[in-house]
């Protein structure tokens, strides 16, 4: 079956601007450290940028994630089981996504995605290749509880959350987003929902730090992306060329953090507001937290999540967990 339309639920004003993308910029931007959300680097140009990151030499999450999902197919199969509604959060890649459903023998697809482009790109992608498979798209922050369609109520479901997304947030951040995935997934008939998730682990900070500031500048322009789009997008005047990009790793916090640091002091307007940055000062605009099997877990048992299974990668850098949806308990 094609792709049955889509459901938008991004809140966009008169102006087609979306206020959310607005308000989290007009206030990231106003804190002491200066930060935005990383969600917003993924308009249909980041989104297509990020598919071109997976690519480069340096960022091996991508190729260690689909190591995992061809070589333990079975493993998925046999724990998973067929029949189940597969509801991706973020489009599907063209890589990783169709081997999960080669493997597990889904009902049906349903990706979610706020770049809507890129994501009905993704959804006929996906259909053509599974041309048997319903699909479902939906034009959504995934970031809050969605509303499924009728269609799949009454089929299990599947959370897919691959790439290490989950590592963007911060930790309190990241809680939430899965506390609404789970209400998103919701249980059917008592059949609890499933979570596979995508985690990438501690390792060499240099070889992260070259994952996210890899020699052809791809990650680079990803960074600056989000600065075009503030322009474009927020009627902005931010001055492209005084920006640098930097990837640097956070020890403390397990995480490598993405800036763009002022080469000069710069003035400029968003939506009608002024700021401005002194030489050396950051735009915080993304974190990739990394995990150890604990930090994993507690993450996901915070969230109402229970690890069932886990998987690595051959040289132990990335890691596949599948979780069950657990019954809430305030005491031991």
């Amino acid at each position: 079956m094609a792709s049955e339309g889509g459901i938008a639920l991004v809140d966009l004003d008169e102006q087609g601007v979306d206020r959310a993308f607005r308000a989290d910029v007009l206030e990231g931007l106003g804190h002491r450290q200066k930060a935005i959300p990383a969600r917003w680097l993924y308009d249909d140009a980041g989104s297509q940028l990020f598919e071109d990151i997976t690519q480069i030499p340096e960022y091996y999450p991508t190729r260690a994630e689909a190591e995992i999902l061809t070589a333990r197919g079975a493993e998925f199969a046999a724990a998973i089981g067929k029949g189940r509604a597969v509801v991706e959060f973020g489009s599907g890649s063209s890589v990783k996504t169709p081997l999960l459903l080669n493997a597990i023998d889904p009902a049906a697809y349903v990706p979610l995605d706020i770049a809507g482009d890129f994501l009905r790109q993704a959804a006929d992608e996906l259909s053509a290749k599974f041309p048997g498979l319903p699909v479902y798209p939906i034009e959504a922050d995934f970031m809050r509880e969605v509303d499924l369609p009728d269609a799949i109520d009454r089929l299990p479901k599947l959370g897919f959350f691959p790439g290490s997304t989950i590592g963007n947030m911060v930790p309190r951040t990241a809680v939430d987003l899965l506390r609404s995935m789970r209400a998103t997934l919701r249980a059917d008939h008592g059949v609890q929902p499933m979570l596979l998730i995508g985690m990438d682990l501690v390792k060499d900070p240099a070889v992260l730090e070259a994952a996210y500031d890899d020699a052809a500048g791809v990650t680079a322009e990803f960074n600056y992306n989000l600065a075009r789009r503030i322009n474009r997008e927020l009627s902005g005047t931010i001055p492209i060329d005084a920006l640098r990009h930097e990837a640097r790793w956070n020890d403390r916090m397990a995480r490598v953090e993405m800036h763009l640091v002022a080469t000069r002091a710069i003035q400029f307007e968003i939506s009608g507001q002024s700021f401005a940055m002194a030489e050396g000062e950051t735009i915080h605009t993304e974190n990739s937290h990394k995990f150890t099997r604990r930090s994993a877990n507690l993450l996901l048992q915070a969230a109402g999540w229970s690890p069932r299974k886990r998987w690595r990668d051959s040289k132990k850098q990335f890691s596949l967990i599948l979780a069950e949806a657990s019954e809430p308990r305030n005491a031991p």
